[in-house]
């Protein structure tokens, strides 16, 4: 290999006499300021200049002081704040040629030939036009003066990446848009308190959201929620939709529910195009029904407040992603946007995702709604039928004769009611008999077993534990009870609901099929722990509830050492052998480290963290954060750290501890924990459904085939389910986690962004992905 390929392969000479402008347009969001620090930290690191622009587009037309350096330093204590710290602007003058002439001398004059830009589709059109014209601006200043030949060649081409910011998550051919995730916390934030009062008064209300002509915002917030109805541009209601609705509202109250409520986005339309707003909304329901009946325009509130975990965990990826795809792109690279698919950082040719928005504006034009649908991609295609499963439908008068029986095992977390709500309805909507087992396997050994209802689950999506009651105990040494309970109560088919227990309880009882047979029956483990250590999924119901917490805790630690300086502060996280929490509560609250199982450390590593938290104490960032992981190393304990810290850090900083304990565990679900449980919820009952249909033997159930005991999971970009069989060779028992991980290799990552000269692995870089496949077919 020629010393010229080992040099590029270097990530730290990367971008040795590149530099590279950062700007955030548009519309703002939570999370931009993550995205723009990666950006920063990244780029430095690869040896590259980053300069900061103020204003959006209108400082790359100014110039001036609105172009400055930025140093690492200049990015701290940006991760928890809303916003955009460099400001953005909605720019006329960047639309017409002159101003994008002045933006281009300004980048020459300061040799910027690689331009990101955080901001919305407007946005990234933008900077897609600049970068198709730059050769021809360059030609015009050579020929007015302004630049020389020299200058011009330096700067003969121009890079760009964009990263999509922005709360209504409009844009195609990305899951989530940064920012999309926090809008999601405040809306459910105030549909949770509205709640409260609606319930006092059984009131109905109705709940404008943004989105412009986007959907999502509305939609998940619905399924979050479990509204009544919710009305999106994308789909627009039947005709005689104000009879079904009012209709729907009525049976509701019958079923004994004190409130409903009624979400529709800001540019919800009828079939022929006309807006309903909530004002439309409230007195359609008063004059109707004569409800009490109230109307909140969510509006700015929105776009407000502090960033989720999620989003500072993507800003953060797509800023480290965004870098490495400018420092590897060639004149004939396509503009590229980079975006997340699953939990999958992805490059996406930028005018094909815009072309693909574009189509979804069309097709909502030429009432080609279905369409529609479609082209706002799976994530929402997904959402919107799992809404349409469980909304406006009839309670079947046919039974199946099927009993299924939902429990919970292992620890409780937020979002495990939401999965029992979600199953318990699909199931009932199935014709199915649903039964709520209490206290886990031990509740199924002592017939703790009653039948659950639909309007027993009516208000469980937004209640964090364990409704139904969750043990850790093991069926092992139950089975005998547990079969006879299994024929007793006629179960057909189980729904675990819980953490590594129910996986290990699944084998257990697939393993007691051969002296039982009453065990032959479907069975289905949905993984749901703050842990994030269930084998078969990428995720579990509950982390990203546990992640926000710690996160939430973090930024409150943080701001009393910004406060008292010198002070370095370790936190305790909870995870088992799983360092998961740890992991990513360190990319998104800004650790300086994180001690984790998986990645083994001894004494010399904890001295270098040690000696580079002093180095960090002569800059202007005098704080600093550790996490640890509670069963990282049994002889490094949490004081053992904390000792080590306060004695080699005398005379340079002090130390302060914290154990978050189970205050992990609690809390209120967040909107993703619903959202994912709810779906999980769902689809687990239709895969039994489906599964039950092949199982009938001599009249009655039989299921015995490593395919009828499965984990249902996510997997990179969308849900799987697995046999828990197979599963088993994947597992490291002894610590009760997955044998390989997807988030380790997120952590150098952290590593970098806390200002680590370690080697970031470019082998696995994003490749460039399609988002238009082929043409669509022309329709006359």
């Amino acid at each position: 290999m020629s010393t010229v390929n080992t040099a590029a392969m270097d990530p730290t000479k990367m971008g040795v006499g590149r530099a590279i402008a950062v700007l955030t347009s548009g519309g703002d969001a939570q999370g931009m300021n993550a995205a723009v620090r990666a950006t920063v930290r990244v780029g430095l690191y690869t040896g590259a200049k980053v300069f900061f622009v103020h204003e959006g587009y209108q400082g790359l037309v100014d110039g001036g002081d609105n172009i400055r350096p930025a140093t690492w330093e200049s990015v701290s204590m940006m991760l928890q704040l809303g916003g955009t710290v460099i400001g953005s602007a909605r720019c006329m003058d960047f639309q017409a040629r002159e101003g994008r002439l002045k933006a281009a001398y300004n980048l020459v004059k300061l040799s910027i030939t690689n331009l990101c830009v955080i901001g919305g589709d407007g946005s990234l059109t933008g900077a897609n036009i600049f970068r198709t014209e730059w050769s021809d601006l360059l030609k015009e200043l050579v020929a007015k003066g302004r630049i020389t030949k020299e200058e011009a060649k330096n700067s003969s081409h121009l890079n760009i990446v964009g990263m999509v910011g922005s709360i209504d998550n409009d844009f195609c051919g990305t899951d989530m848009t940064i920012g999309t995730d926090s809008a999601l916390h405040r809306i459910i934030e105030v549909v949770d308190s509205i709640t409260t009062t609606a319930q006092s008064h059984q009131r109905a209300f109705i709940l404008e959201v943004m989105g412009r002509h986007c959907g999502y915002l509305a939609l998940v917030s619905a399924l979050a929620c479990g509204a009544d109805w919710v009305f999106i541009p994308e789909m627009p209601p039947d005709d005689g939709w104000e009879d079904h609705l009012c209709r729907r509202l009525t049976e509701t109250r019958n079923w004994g529910s004190r409130l409903n409520v009624i979400i529709v986005a800001e540019g919800a339309i009828n079939k022929e195009g006309k807006p309903i707003t909530s004002d439309h909304l409230r007195e359609l329901v008063t004059k109707r029904l004569g409800f009490d009946t109230r109307a909140t325009i969510l509006g700015h509130v929105q776009r407000g407040g502090t960033p989720s975990a999620f989003d500072r965990v993507l800003g953060s990826r797509m800023g480290v992603e965004a870098v490495m795809a400018l420092l590897e792109a060639t004149p004939e690279t396509p503009a590229c946007v980079v975006s997340l698919s699953g939990n999958q950082a992805v490059r996406l040719p930028l005018m094909e995702c815009v072309q693909v928005t574009k189509d979804v504006t069309v097709a909502m034009k030429e009432r080609r709604f279905d369409e529609a649908v479609k082209l706002r991609g799976k994530s929402f295609e997904n959402n919107w039928n799992t809404y349409k499963l469980l909304a406006h439908v009839r309670v079947p008068d046919t039974k199946s004769n099927i009993n299924v029986a939902i429990l919970n095992v292992g620890a409780p977390c937020a979002g495990m009611n939401a999965a029992v709500r979600a199953a318990v309805r699909i199931g009932i909507i199935q014709g199915h008999n649903m039964l709520a087992v209490h206290d886990g396997f031990e509740g199924l050994a002592e017939a703790k077993i009653e039948p659950i209802t639909w309007n027993t689950v009516g208000d469980w999506t937004g209640n964090g534990g364990s409704v139904l009651g969750t043990k850790r105990v093991l069926p092992g040494k139950y089975l005998e009870e547990i079969s006879l309970n299994i024929a007793k109560y006629n179960i057909h088919a189980l729904v675990i609901i819980g953490g590594f227990e129910a996986f290990s309880g699944g084998l257990e009882l697939v393993q007691g099929r051969e002296k039982y047979e009453e065990l032959c029956i479907p069975m289905v483990v949905i993984p749901a722990t703050v842990s994030n250590n269930v084998p078969g999924s990428d995720f579990s119901i509950g982390a990203d509830t546990a992640l926000n917490t710690i996160t939430t805790t973090c930024d409150r630690i943080k701001q009393s050492a910004a406060g008292t300086k010198r002070r370095v502060f370790i936190i305790e996280t909870m995870g088992g052998y799983c360092g998961y929490l740890a992991t990513m509560a360190g990319l998104s609250a800004g650790a300086d480290a994180a001690y984790i199982y998986e990645e083994k450390f001894a004494i010399r590593d904890l001295e270098a963290n040690v000696e580079h938290l002093v180095e960090k104490m002569k800059t202007t960032v005098k704080r600093g954060l550790i996490l640890r992981n509670e069963s990282c190393n049994s002889n490094y304990t949490t004081d053992f750290i904390f000792n080590l810290y306060s004695e080699e850090g005398k005379g340079v900083f002090d130390c302060r501890k914290n154990v978050l304990g189970h205050m992990q565990q609690g809390g209120t679900p967040t909107p993703f924990d619903r959202n994912f449980a709810t779906k999980m919820g769902a689809k687990s009952v239709l895969w039994i459904t489906e599964k039950l249909k092949g199982c009938y033997r001599h009249g009655r159930i039989f299921a015995n085939t490593p395919d009828s005991a499965c984990v249902l999971g996510m997997r990179k970009r969308g849900l799987m389910l697995q046999p828990l069989a197979e599963l088993k060779e994947q597992t490291d028992f002894e610590h009760r986690i997955p044998k390989s991980q997807w988030w380790l290799k997120l952590r150098p990552i952290m590593k970098i962004l806390a200002k680590y000269k370690i080697n970031l692995d470019t082998s696995e870089h994003a490749p460039m992905e399609h988002v238009i496949s082929e043409k669509p077919p022309v329709r006359l």
